[in-house]
């Protein structure tokens, strides 16, 4: 009896071919069935992602928490304001914007009633008016000085000498009468080199020019804060 040309294959071959198989068939699959829907959770370590490869708008809220976040990676645009809860610091400055009865007022944003700003009294005392945003002598001194010690009495209250214009506008006042020889003001008219006269306000207006030697009487304007 004939033999047959066909031999059976050995089982050596049988596995290689098996193994080309589905090392082709593996290759295929892989290329055209795994998309993100097919990769079970929490089955890729993070160290595995492409940085930059996951946008935000796919991670789920509250997935990461605030100590994963670098620090200065978050601008203030980015953080709704909504979400925080007040400074524990500030929370009695709801309370702080007016201050009506204030004893002292530094750092108040109104202090209607306040008696001192920043330390020092606040309004005219007595024997002086609030004229043009400061407080003025309301009567002239009892005694005639100097120019010179005009300006040194007036200096040591905080004050000064007033100049012309303002001084014949106060005397206009209520009650404000100017003295009948004139006061001294803080202004001069130099005559000659080292010489000058200052300007005196009399009675109705008159304006006059004496030399600061000579006695005359004056009234001082102080800062409404004194």
């Amino acid at each position: 009896m004939k033999r047959s040309g066909w031999r059976r294959p050995s089982p050596a071959l049988v596995i290689a071919c098996l193994a080309l198989f589905v090392a082709l068939g593996g290759t295929v699959l892989a290329a055209t069935k795994i998309d993100g829907r097919t990769i079970r959770v929490k089955s890729l370590p993070g160290n595995r992602l492409r940085p930059a490869s996951v946008p935000g708008n796919r991670l789920r809220p509250g997935t990461i928490p605030g100590n994963r976040i670098a620090p200065r990676s978050l601008r203030g645009e980015q953080i709704d304001a909504t979400t925080l809860a007040q400074v524990p610091s500030a929370d009695h400055a709801d309370s702080a914007d007016t201050a009506r009865h204030a004893e002292t007022a530094t750092a108040a944003d109104h202090a209607a009633d306040a008696t001192t700003v920043n330390g020092h009294p606040v309004g005219c005392t007595s024997g002086r008016r609030e004229w043009a945003g400061a407080c003025w002598d309301v009567r002239p001194s009892g005694t005639a000085v100097t120019a010179f010690e005009a300006v040194d009495t007036c200096a040591m209250e905080g004050g000064e000498l007033p100049d012309v214009i303002p001084l014949i506008g106060f005397a206009h006042e209520p009650g404000a009468q100017l003295s009948l020889g004139g006061e001294w003001t803080n202004e001069l008219s130099i005559l000659t080199p080292g010489t000058f006269s200052v300007f005196l306000v009399k009675q109705g207006g008159e304006i006059d020019l004496q030399a600061p030697g000579r006695s005359r009487q004056f009234r001082c304007v102080t800062p409404f804060l004194n």
